[in-house]
């Protein structure tokens, strides 16, 4: 086994190594990249505060960028009896560069040293997160415009309510979606700031130059106080949770309306058979299995922030190893939000609405607000005009002229789907 970064020349028990390891070599490998990124901005900090030589300088950056090339390849392990990414990282250095290897540590605390990688990782996670969401947007846009003359009962408390119509519906997923990005903007700020040089959270007696690092990895601006820098680890993940459940709450929604809307009960859309599923006992049925599935995940999504909170909430100041644990629930959840998003944006592109919904009687009762409305608009006053519609709904006399004037901003007639996608790409901008 090889020594740990801390060794003092003893190791620990094997028991205790499993447990405390937990799951941080397989989870550990999506960080691989950016402890290397984060090692080179720190030597070239230290070598211009005189902590290395240039020829060192060169030596480590050589041998790091060796590294980077084994990463993109998709050969880089972490290997048996080694700690976790930042371990392994040290020891294929030392392997190879001897004393010059082990001098990449200075001014530097694993602590730090992880809450650099895993900011790093965070902020290029939700920028991907950000580029899916933005994919299944433009659908949803798409969608609406295509749709948008298409009319659908628009419900409240599940009772049929007024018009609306696929474009109004496709269109206002994809408005929630501007929300949801707010969000993972404020999670990325949240995630953009460098932790590097707090050390174990206490600072270094080294000249640390820590504008350079933060300017050398692109970070807004720095954790100032080196204490606050390490406090952010549970705060940078809680705030990337809370963007990932929005996100998973606006598209568990949507899952659930497609979910609805394919029961034969409604009928209002449908898919190719070869994307739904069936039963093994009755022959007629084209499950939504995959809407299913994604209401499913999406659902869970929603319980991370909640998760996140319940580890984090009693800790004392300063590092404990119960933060360990947090890469055990955000890892994978970006994942499994993109897998959604990516989905959800696949099968959309297979939708089939029909256009004929309003046709059936049952609907009539859709249009008694535009007939009190039209009432009202020639000269009877409303409270009037309502009392005459809804008399002739108690005594079956009803029968809609089905007319529909809907003309303001966000409405059937004029959806503003422009306008909604001008404030997504002064959300995204944010992101640049």
């Amino acid at each position: 086994m090889r020594m740990k970064l801390w060794s003092k020349g003893f190791e620990p028990d094997e028991m205790i190594e499993q447990f405390t390891v937990g799951r941080d070599r397989e989870l550990d490998l999506r960080l691989a990249r950016f402890d290397v990124e984060g090692s080179m901005a720190h030597i070239r900090m230290l070598q211009s505060i005189g902590l290395l030589s240039a020829g060192e300088l060169d030596t480590l950056l050589e041998a790091l960028t060796d590294i980077l090339a084994v990463i993109d390849r998709g050969e880089f392990v972490i290997e048996p009896g080694v700690e976790d990414v930042h371990s392994q990282v040290e020891f294929m250095l030392t392997s190879r560069l001897g004393d010059t290897g082990k001098k990449i540590h200075s001014g530097r605390s694993r602590n730090d040293q992880v809450l650099v990688d895993l900011k790093l990782f965070m902020r290029s996670e939700l920028k991907l997160t950000a580029e899916s969401v933005r994919h299944l947007f433009d659908r949803l846009q798409e969608l609406s415009e295509l749709h948008k003359d298409k009319l659908m009962p628009g419900y409240t408390h599940l009772q049929v309510a007024m018009p609306s119509s696929f474009g109004l519906w496709f269109g206002a997923y994809a408005e929630s979606l501007v929300d949801d990005m707010q969000m993972l903007v404020a999670a990325y700020n949240v995630a953009n700031q460098n932790p590097l040089g707090s050390a174990a959270g206490y600072g270094s007696s080294f000249p640390l130059d820590r504008e350079m690092t933060t300017r050398l990895l692109g970070f807004e601006t720095m954790h100032y106080n080196v204490v606050a820098a390490q406090m952010s680890r549970g705060k940078t993940e809680r705030a990337a949770a809370m963007a990932i459940a929005s996100i998973a709450s606006t598209l568990g929604h949507l899952a659930m309306d497609v979910c609805m809307w394919m029961c034969q009960n409604f009928g209002f859309i449908s898919f190719p058979d070869e994307l739904t599923t069936g039963s093994s006992i009755m022959p007629h049925k084209k499950n939504p299995d995959v809407f299913e599935i994604m209401r499913g995940k999406c659902n869970r999504l929603q319980a991370i922030p909640n998760e996140i909170a319940l580890l984090t909430a009693n800790l004392p100041l300063g590092y404990n190893r119960d933060l360990q644990l947090l890469k055990d629930i955000i890892f994978p959840a970006t994942t499994e939000l993109r897998s959604c998003l990516e989905m959800a944006d696949f099968m959309l592109q297979h939708i089939r609405v029909r256009a004929d919904i309003l046709d059936d009687p049952r609907y009539d009762y859709l249009f008694t607000v535009e007939d009190v409305n039209r009432l009202t608009l020639s000269g009877t006053p409303f409270r009037e005009a309502y009392r005459t519609i809804g008399h002739q709904v108690q005594e079956g006399t009803y029968r809609p002229t089905r007319e529909i004037h809907h003309t303001h901003a966000g409405s059937i007639g004029n959806l503003c789907n422009a306008e909604i996608a001008l404030k997504m790409q002064r959300v995204l901008d944010r992101l640049a």
